[in-house]
């Protein structure tokens, strides 16, 4: 990467690759040329909707036979020019500044809690710690296996301190299968636990635009492993949230969902139930957990490109900028600033705020998974030189 590219990137941490060729080997070999030949620890790939997954797969062990390489199919991806929808990103993490470890939880489903606490507090243990570094997790799920909810919560029980982070993976805007990459393989129906060691700074972000309204429906029928509402006080769910939005049945659509969606109250804090999709009989199905009884909340969106660029103004300890921001964001989010046509101005917060990263099917943090939510790990110096 040469001195003008590593500016755009905004930070000389770590590399990224980006191309836009629709052959999996062209644009993996793009990508490669644009990283360090060597003293790298691990790469994540984020892959678009156009490249078939086993070409990229063995791409990689082709261009980068001994390096680690974790990532998904995504919703879509945030290069260091802002959004992007066919662009294989890769983002290398260099050993002078990262150590990790690694697991693949495969089949997901059904998760046991048990076991995967365990399977995450055997990975932490084993993994030798450096003395003055600091740890965190990154998870990445099947974003269709909706079985993210209890994986959150299980690996943040296993991992104690360490704070999760992580993102469901996506097929753009398809809905129809999503892919983990772990061990030089894709992988349906599983989800990779990547535990980092750093010697940097990390602040955690997690922020949405929306805002709690007086409407409110109870889920009066449910198939909660389904993730399907049948019934919203007493009625067809897709007929009452319609009549409470405004809208007629035959319009609802993801982009109305990504402008209308519910939000469930756990003690002070809202968190998002996006919902996905209408089924054949008025049902919803939504993309986190519900439940009989639950009390959902409509919410009202505040101004999103106002709030993404306020919320990404983190600083270090000194009021520095970060390096970058390693960034999980709802395909969601995207989907509403495209229908508003804001598109280009997202892409310049995203940008300036040095975030790289992609668009996902739900989000994690703090042993929750939640939905149109940004969730991102911003990169600070932690005192000592570093060259930029």
């Amino acid at each position: 990467m040469n001195k003008v590219d590593r500016e755009v990137a905004g930070t000389s941490i770590v590399s990224v690759g980006v191309s836009m060729s629709a052959d999996p080997d062209t644009a993996v070999s793009e990508a490669v040329s644009q990283l360090p030949d060597q003293g790298i620890c691990f790469i994540l790939v984020f892959v678009p909707e156009c490249l078939d997954t086993i070409g990229v797969a063995a791409a990689l062990e082709k261009h980068l036979p001994q390096t680690l390489a974790f990532g998904c199919t995504t919703g879509g991806q945030i290069t260091p020019q802002g959004y992007a929808d066919n662009a294989l990103m890769l983002v290398s993490f260099p050993r002078d500044h990262f150590r990790c470890s690694s697991t693949l939880f495969k089949p997901l489903k059904p998760v046991s809690i048990e076991q995967t606490a365990l399977a995450a507090q055997t990975l932490a243990q084993r993994f030798q710690t450096t003395a003055g570094w600091r740890r965190f997790a990154i998870t990445i799920a099947d974003g269709l296996s909706k079985q993210e909810d209890t994986l959150v919560a299980a690996l943040q029980a296993g991992l104690g301190d360490i704070p999760v982070f992580g993102g469901s993976a996506g097929h753009g805007l398809a809905f129809d299968v999503t892919y983990v990459l772990h061990g030089g393989a894709f992988h349906e129906d599983a989800a990779l636990l990547l535990i980092v060691e750093t010697d940097l700074l990390f602040e955690g972000v997690e922020f949405d635009h929306f805002m709690p309204t007086d409407r409110q429906l109870v889920v009066t029928e449910a198939r909660p492993e389904d993730r399907i509402v049948s019934e919203i006080n007493g009625a067809v769910a897709a007929n009452e949230y319609a009549r409470l939005i405004g809208y007629d049945v035959a319009d609802l659509s993801p982009r109305v969902f990504a402008e209308n969606p519910v939000l469930v109250r756990t003690l002070d804090n809202w968190h998002i139930r996006a919902i996905q999709a209408v089924l054949d009989d008025g049902a919803l199905m939504l993309f986190s957990a519900i439940e009989n009884g639950l009390v959902l909340t409509l919410a009202r969106g505040k101004e999103i490109i106002e709030t993404m660029d306020a919320e990404l103004a983190v600083s270090g300890p000194r009021g520095e900028a970060p390096h970058f921001v390693l960034g999980f964001d709802c395909v969601l989010r995207r989907l509403e600033i495209e229908q508003k046509q804001l598109g280009v101005e997202a892409s310049e917060v995203l940008r300036n705020r040095k975030v790289l990263g992609f668009n996902t099917y739900g989000e994690q943090h703090g042993g929750v998974h939640v939905n149109q939510t940004f969730v991102g790990i911003a990169f600070f110096s932690s005192g000592h030189k570093i060259d930029l």
